[in-house]
């Protein structure tokens, strides 16, 4: 058996190893998050997001390029239509692997690996910063609000005399 250019084969063979990775990706694409052992995402992670990256290019060759791995056209379809145009502007980094804790039976590290949202973290971060000036720009209105209120109590007196 040829040696794998990354890592270990996870239990069987090659074939047995191409099918199970197909088959984690598809899970991962229907439900957006699945939970697996850490070297099993650790596998998944560049396989899916090469298929990710041929979902962002959308043309005739790259659908079929990802019907040879994955054969349930429902998913390819949401590959192509859903998570495609989701990371449209993005440069790679589609999936996260947060490692949650042994497996009670055999004690097998597990992980949860899932597809990021769309928005990327530098842009979320100036928005943030964004949002700080507006604060403390309210902070200063607020004080002003009792001397506006001011003028609003003498006319409701002003009313009040005229009853």
């Amino acid at each position: 058996m040829p040696t794998p250019t990354k890592g270990a084969r996870l239990g069987s063979g090659p074939a047995h190893e191409r099918l199970m990775l197909a088959n984690l990706a598809t899970s991962l694409f229907q439900h957006g998050r699945i939970k697996t052992t850490e070297a099993k995402a650790k596998r998944l992670r560049p396989y899916a997001e090469k298929l990710i990256t041929l979902g962002k290019r959308g043309d005739l060759h790259a659908r079929r390029q990802v019907l040879r791995t994955i054969t349930d056209k429902a998913v390819v379809h949401e590959l192509f239509t859903v998570i495609g145009p989701r990371f449209e502007n993005r440069e790679g980094g589609y999936t996260r692997i947060t490692k949650i804790g042994p497996r009670k039976g055999d004690n097998a590290p597990m992980a949860v690996i899932e597809l990021v949202e769309a928005l990327s973290r530098p842009a979320a971060k100036t928005v943030k910063a964004e949002e700080a000036p507006k604060a403390e720009e309210a902070a200063p209105k607020a004080e002003e609000t009792p001397a506006e209120e001011a003028p609003a109590e003498e006319q409701a007196e002003a009313k009040a005399d005229e009853k």
